[in-house]
């Protein structure tokens, strides 16, 4: 599969949602409105009763922004258009009905870390490693910074941000709180993703989405703060600075 996707499939309950790009699951504007979607459209089924969030392959499980679609950018516009995306995935998962369980494969860089911090409960393997970039391109993670604080702290998501260029183990997010679990084959975390979104399936529905309510409590300000966030990042992209960053980078 050589095209970027992003598919649900519901049985029993459960919409297990798929999304792929060829370049180390990145993701392009287009792409982020799909995954945005696909989340409200599956929060909105009665069926469904938990949601899988999941990419391809068993490398990255997202390498963040598109840098291909990040130079492309002409404009403050179409900065905050681009950055929009993540702020609409993001609230997609915040808002969702159901409990959003991530599967983090692999390695988890800018973006991909806030979709982990976004979920109810992520689950990942050993080769998960995290870093927030952003800076290291002289942008900043402004628009998951919110979920990526909300679920490890302020402390380690400052940490991350600061020192953009190191990574940072599945272990150290784990004991940060990034990760609920953690496993050592993808054997095992296909098997503990399963249990718990099949136990979810049968819990009360009533009751989950009051508890979802309480643990997103605090955060319904998040529709107009992640827009103002993606406008910060929009403007930043469009600095000679970062575009020379952005370049250096493409060039490894």
């Amino acid at each position: 599969m050589s095209r970027e996707t992003a598919e649900t499939h519901i049985e029993n309950g459960i919409a297990r949602i798929t999304f792929f790009h060829p370049q180390s699951n990145s993701l392009p504007g287009e792409l982020l409105r799909k995954l945005a979607s696909e989340i409200e459209q599956a929060s909105n089924n009665d069926t469904v009763k938990v949601i899988i969030l999941q990419s391809r392959g068993e490398k990255a499980f997202c390498a963040g922004a598109s840098f291909d679609e990040l130079v492309s950018i002409k404009n403050k516009e179409e900065g905050l258009q681009f950055f929009s995306g993540f702020a609409s995935v993001i609230n997609a998962m915040r808002k969702a009905q159901v409990f959003v369980i991530a599967r983090i494969q692999g390695k988890c860089v800018g973006g991909g870390v806030g979709l982990a911090a976004a979920a109810d409960y992520a689950i990942a393997h050993e080769s998960a490693s995290v870093k927030l970039s952003e800076l290291a391109v002289g942008i900043g993670p402004f628009v998951v910074g919110p979920a990526v604080e909300r679920k490890m702290g302020k402390a380690a998501f400052t940490a991350m941000t600061i020192d953009a260029s190191s990574w940072r183990s599945a272990e150290w997010a784990y004991q940060n709180g990034l990760f609920a679990e953690l496993h050592n084959s993808f054997e095992s975390l296909e098997e503990a993703v399963n249990k718990l979104a099949f136990t979810l399936a049968a819990c009360n529905p009533e009751a989950m989405a009051m508890l979802k309510k309480v643990f997103w409590e605090g955060t319904n300000h998040w529709d107009e703060l992640l827009k103002e966030r993606a406008g910060m990042s929009g403007h930043l992209v469009l600095s000679d600075f970062t575009r020379n960053a952005i370049a250096k980078f493409k060039s490894k």
